[in-house]
């Protein structure tokens, strides 16, 4: 790839890489001939599914692959040296930190939990530069504050499990610009947080990067950061780059079909009412040879040759490459229908029916909810006074930022807390506090959840065909062997997993199959009402797809009733009816989905909405991020209330500020 479009020298190359792992004395080929260059101050992203070698990819640039793996083939050249021949730690030391930097994806993991923050960042400083310990002391503060910690000098006593998830993150941030890098690659480094904290972060690698001057890469499957921070996009497939070009280019005018099926996937470009596309099948076997291209087998479109032989890197533009048949000259006909077919089902697609509330009855009731816990000998209001309800056939998502009391709401509502003030209705009759065996029980079949993380919902120890049966055993819900596999081999078809599976473990699954598994354990139950604790808050775009898709479906066909928790409000938006927004254990705002989105009236909504990454660079740059101080509310003698400003639109507010709603509407 030439110095098109570059402002400034090449600084790192990679040509041809090729990585591999000897695994159990079989040998995995997870990097595939792979090449790229960082250009000074630039920022490029690597984008693609779990698994496609992005990580692999670039730990190798810093000499951090597992002990199993090794670089098999190309060069890797940093300022005119190789250094993919190094072969000891000394040797890596001098560009490990120093001139590469690398942030984690989960903080946690890359913080040490007995030692306090600062001295884990002054400890850097120390090992790379030999600076005296009040010295890197004083600078690990400046850099505490830098990466915006406020009270950086108290903050630099305190231990990881003190921080939030947002402030872990920043620590780690803090820890890899310790040693002012040339090239600093995030991985993930947004991908558990909340979208306020997300835009925060994008922003302060931004300034970083301003200010020391530094390349950055971003590692990561969410392309509305990619529109945000990329200036270069390298999208990757089984161990490949098969696109590469300016971050417009990529968005608007993408060729490659991998690419074009992750544009697709993305909750902000569907039509509700209609599935959301999705890549269907798998990613390729590493540790086989594959032959052709290896998207082939799950492009829809694919042509003969896609099968047989391996595309080259095909020029677009001075800028753009892309490794499909589809740029060959003798395809210009096919590339033309596919174009067409494409925009005439854009055509089709008409949103569907906003749900109709005239006639609905109201199958769940909150009523002045409040949950409280002990911390030490302090209580903690973790719930709030809030209400609300939930028709028969509806989908009620409730959004907010992490410990704003979504899932207490929601495990409230599911009998997990049962200590709680005010009333729970369902069906009519109040299920909070004390009620008989019989009635709880039910409950338990009516009342099903979905919980966020599957690996640890999961019994690790159990086989699948178990786990799905869990509560058919619990409650006898089945005459004999035969009609209980009946039962979990018709919920496994629903969900989308093979009968085959039921002999499996968790472990042997993906996340979005292990979600699955969590969906069917909930459904073969025949509930009437299902929570949906952020069930797809940690998979990739197309994963994402396929599950979003799969909860929509299965609302159809059994008449299912949600509540939805999520923190995304792209993903919530395709799906719900309505939206509640919830802001440190008070429901802010609540209406119907397309109303929040068009006249969204409390504060803390519009910063949400502010931060909500979208897929479209010329948007995403030209928005403006709002922030939301609580202390801008003034409760001191005119208190807030719960009031409908418009029909079904809710806001939380006092007289002055809702005289001030009902003038903007």
């Amino acid at each position: 790839m030439q110095n098109n479009g570059h402002t400034g020298p090449c600084i790192f190359s990679a040509k041809d890489v090729e990585i591999q792992f000897n695994l159990r004395g079989q040998t995995l080929t997870a990097v595939r001939r792979a090449s790229l260059d960082l250009y000074e101050g630039e920022t490029m992203a690597i984008v693609g599914e779990s698994g496609s070698g992005k990580s692999v990819f670039t730990k190798s640039f810093i000499g951090m692959l597992d002990k199993n793996g090794k670089v098999t083939g190309g060069t890797m050249t940093y300022r005119g040296e190789e250094i993919s021949q190094y072969t000891t730690e000394k040797q890596w030391l001098n560009i490990r930190g120093k001139k590469i930097a690398m942030v984690f994806q989960d903080p946690m993991t890359s913080l040490n939990p007995v030692r306090t923050i600062g001295e884990q960042i002054a400890e850097v400083i120390m090992w790379h530069f030999g600076t005296p310990h009040a010295q890197a002391k004083e600078e690990a503060i400046t850099l505490l504050r830098r990466v915006g910690i406020q009270d950086a000098e108290n903050r630099y006593k305190q231990y990881p499990h003190e921080f939030s998830g947002g402030m872990r993150q920043r620590v780690v941030i803090a820890t890899a610009i310790a040693c002012r890098p040339e090239i600093l690659i995030c991985d993930e480094p947004t991908t558990a947080l909340d979208v306020t904290v997300q835009a925060q972060i994008l922003n302060l690698i931004r300034e970083l990067q301003k200010e020391l001057k530094m390349t950055v890469v971003y590692i990561t499957h969410d392309l509305g950061v990619v529109a945000n921070v990329a200036d270069w996009v390298s999208v990757m497939y089984a161990g490949q780059i098969v696109e590469y070009g300016t971050v417009r280019e990529i968005f608007s005018e993408a060729v490659h079909p991998y690419t074009k099926a992750l544009l697709q996937s993305m909750p902000q470009l569907g039509v509700k009412g209609h599935d959301l596309y999705s890549i269907q099948g798998t990613p390729p076997n590493l540790f086989k040879e594959i032959k052709g291209d290896a998207f082939a087998p799950r492009n829809p479109d694919a042509m003969e040759i896609d099968f047989e032989e391996e595309p080259p890197m095909f020029r677009v533009t001075d800028t753009h490459f892309a490794k499909t048949w589809l740029m060959h000259p003798y395809a210009e006909e096919h590339r033309t229908a596919l174009a067409e077919k494409a925009r005439q089902k854009k055509a089709e697609q008409k949103p569907a029916e906003p749900f109709q509330y005239q006639n609905a009855q109201k199958l769940l009731q909150v009523q002045e909810l409040t949950v409280k816990f002990k911390l030490g000998d302090r209580e903690f209001k973790a719930v709030d006074n809030v209400s609300f309800d939930i028709y028969k056939g509806e989908t009620l998502s409730l959004v907010g930022e992490s410990g704003s009391g979504k899932t207490t709401i929601g495990r409230a509502i599911m009998r997990i807390y049962n200590k709680v003030d005010g009333s729970i209705i369902f069906g009519g009759e109040k299920i909070n506090g004390k009620i008989d065996r019989k009635k709880a029980k039910d409950l338990h079949m009516q009342m099903q959840m979905i919980f966020q993380d599957p690996m640890a919902s999961l019994n690790e120890r159990a086989k699948v065909d178990y786990i799905i049966s869990e509560g058919l055993y619990n409650y006898h819900l089945f005459d004999n062997k035969a009609d209980r596999l009946a039962k979990v081999e018709a919920i496994m078809g629903e969900v989308g997993l093979s009968s085959d599976f039921s002999s499996r473990f968790p472990h042997e699954f993906s996340g979005g199959q292990r979600q699955r598994i969590g969906i069917a354990r909930s459904l073969v139950m025949n509930p009437d009402f299902v929570v949906a604790d952020e069930p797809i808050s940690a998979l990739d775009v197309s994963i994402r797809a396929q599950v979003i898709n799969l909860l929509n479906k299965l609302k159809r066909e059994r008449e299912l009733t949600y509540l939805f928790i999520a923190h995304d409000l792209s993903v919530v938006r395709f799906i719900s009816d309505r939206i509640a927004v919830i802001n440190k254990g008070r429901i802010v705002e609540l209406a119907e989905c397309e109303e929040l989105f068009a006249h969204p009236l409390h504060p803390y909504t519009r910063a949400l909405l502010s931060a909500v990454p979208y897929p479209d660079p010329d948007i995403e740059r030209g928005k403006k991020l709002l922030t939301y101080d609580p202390s801008m509310h003034d409760y001191s003698a005119d208190k807030p209330v719960w009031t409908e400003i418009t029909a079904g639109h809710w806001v939380l507010g006092n007289q002055r500020e809702l005289d001030g709603y009902r003038k903007e509407l």
